[in-house]
């Protein structure tokens, strides 16, 4: 089996083959990589940086690189399942991403836990800026970081990937595959007991919301 693609340069064959298909959409890359598998490093080009940004909020930077490499991984082993309607193939990473982020599921708890004693645990920051402006003078960071180490699993991911992914329900629920209800409810969930820690702010507003 072909090796998929790794971090750093690609040598002169590999760069040559991408680039044919490097002004495609992502589905007609991974199209494509299925009769020429190097043609899947141009997807690791486009969304490689923000799924590690993903993965290092959530694990901290000890873990992130290496959920990004597994989940790349498994993206090019499960590449001839990919739903080739969809354009846009940053949600399935996303999902991805989160699968594997859930086998460190004990090493996430343990951040936030760290960040609600210390306050000094960086993973929680980006979310942290997000809600700055809403969270009221009391609320701090250690709150929101209990908070987030008390929801459950399913929970947690549709609330951080709509936080921090920036998706919509509709790619949320592509990324988990889960439906579109389900991750409804499970963010009014999340919303509900995260504001509870924050003194009723809203954790997170999503495009829905602006609508």
């Amino acid at each position: 089996m072909t090796d998929p693609p790794s971090p750093g340069g690609h040598p002169p064959s590999v760069r040559g083959q991408a680039g044919l298909v490097d002004h495609q959409d992502d589905s007609a890359v991974i199209a494509a990589s299925l009769r020429v598998p190097e043609c899947f490093a141009v997807l690791f080009d486009r969304h490689a940086a923000v799924l590690h940004r993903y993965a290092e909020r959530r694990l901290g930077p000890d873990h992130a690189e290496d959920v990004v490499a597994e989940a790349f991984t498994r993206a090019f082993e499960t590449r001839h399942r990919y739903e080739f309607g969809r354009t846009e193939a940053l949600p399935w990473l996303y999902g991805i991403a989160t699968n594997v982020i859930g086998l460190h599921r004990r090493a996430e708890v343990r951040g936030y836990r760290a960040m609600a004693r210390t306050g000094e645990d960086p993973v929680v920051a980006a979310f942290d800026e997000r809600v700055a402006a809403r969270v009221s003078a009391s609320a701090t960071r250690q709150r929101l970081a209990a908070a987030l180490a008390k929801l459950g699993r399913g929970e947690r991911d549709v609330l951080l990937l709509i936080a921090w992914g920036d998706l919509t329900y509709e790619e949320t629920a592509q990324a988990l595959r889960v439906p579109i209800g389900t991750v409804r409810s499970r963010l009014s969930r999340a919303r509900r007991k995260v504001a509870d820690a924050l003194g009723g702010v809203n954790p997170v507003e999503t495009r829905e919301d602006e609508q």
